[in-house]
């Protein structure tokens, strides 16, 4: 996948393109289900499929006291959408000057004069320019000037709800990580690195990777099921998000104890992903108990995995890589 940062490094050519513009955040299955569009109606037409997307995020600019946390690094979202088969990606700049422009001056100052479409794909529901002003109508109307076609994509619906960057973060700090797994076709993923901690589960017999996550959203306090990616290797895995109230701790710490693991991890960057919950943190009255309690939980991961092929879920939750 190409990526070109800023219009003016876009490769200008006299080639025409099958496109979308959006945020993306999180890649999720409504996200994909418009990229697979674009990405099959742009090779049956022998040409590039291109994402249009900002950085940062539009509120940032214009709503800076309700800018939406990121569901996913940019490394995690470049590699995401490397995975859907998309060729080209082009971000632009989130600037207070393009904020300013409507939708038809977007695409009349900004895009026409370096982009030749020959479809775009969007959801049905797209919103673009000032306070959002433009829908699919007056992306039609702007296809019907400058001659390409214009296609808006039904949203995707999960168990009756509607698959959205918005619901997942609504689920991810809920703690339901099986209902953001269903919406995003993948496990919510925490990037970061393993840094040291103060040894408290190898003490308790559980040693743990201590995770310094880059993730800005990361799931509820508890404990969950997870698998943990490391060495170029996938490791079930039980992780503890929580501040750990058993010895009084104040800082919010994301712990994953590898079930198959036997080795040091310090300074590798590691990929948590999150399967299921199996409780909420809890303060325990003594250290044994905690231990106890560990137990319990590993066994219940180790049940949860007897049940479940590491290889049988959504290809795609496996193609990002964590070292």
């Amino acid at each position: 996948m190409r990526i070109w940062n800023g219009i003016d490094r876009y490769l200008d050519g006299p080639s025409h393109v099958v496109a979308s513009v959006g945020n993306y955040d999180g890649v999720h299955l409504g996200h994909r289900e418009i990229l697979r569009r674009i990405v099959e109606d742009a090779q049956r037409r022998d040409l590039a499929s291109l994402l249009i997307t900002f950085d940062p995020h539009p509120a940032v600019v214009v709503a800076p006291d309700r800018r939406p946390r990121h569901l996913q690094t940019r490394r995690q979202k470049l590699d995401s959408l490397a995975a859907t088969g998309l060729t080209d990606l082009l971000v632009l700049g989130f600037t207070p000057e393009l904020a300013a422009l409507d939708g038809e001056a977007f695409f009349a100052s900004v895009l026409e004069p370096r982009i030749r479409f020959a479809a775009i794909h969007v959801g049905d529901n797209f919103r673009f320019g000032r306070e959002r002003s433009g829908d699919v109508e007056t992306l039609i109307r702007i296809g019907k000037r400058l001659g390409f076609e214009v296609e808006g994509v039904p949203a995707v619906v999960i168990d009756g709800k509607t698959v959205s960057s918005t619901a997942i973060r609504r689920a991810v700090e809920a703690g339901k990580v099986e209902e953001a797994r269903r919406m995003l076709g993948r496990p919510f993923a925490a990037l970061g690195e393993v840094v040291p901690g103060e040894g408290r589960g190898a003490e308790l017999q559980f040693p743990t990777a201590n995770v310094a996550v880059e993730n800005e959203m990361i799931p509820a306090a508890g404990v969950y099921v997870t698998e943990t990616v490391a060495l170029a290797s996938r490791f079930p895995s039980v992780t503890n998000v929580g501040t750990r109230p058993t010895f009084g701790g104040k800082e919010l710490t994301i712990e994953s104890h590898l079930l198959d693991f036997d080795g040091d991890l310090y300074t590798e960057r590691v990929e948590i992903r999150f399967l299921a919950r199996i409780r909420d943190e809890m303060r325990f009255a003594s250290a044994v108990e905690l231990g106890d309690q560990i137990a319990r939980d590993r066994a219940a991961a180790e049940g949860y995995f007897e049940n479940m092929q590491l290889g049988a879920m959504d290809p795609e939750s496996f193609t990002n890589r964590a070292g």
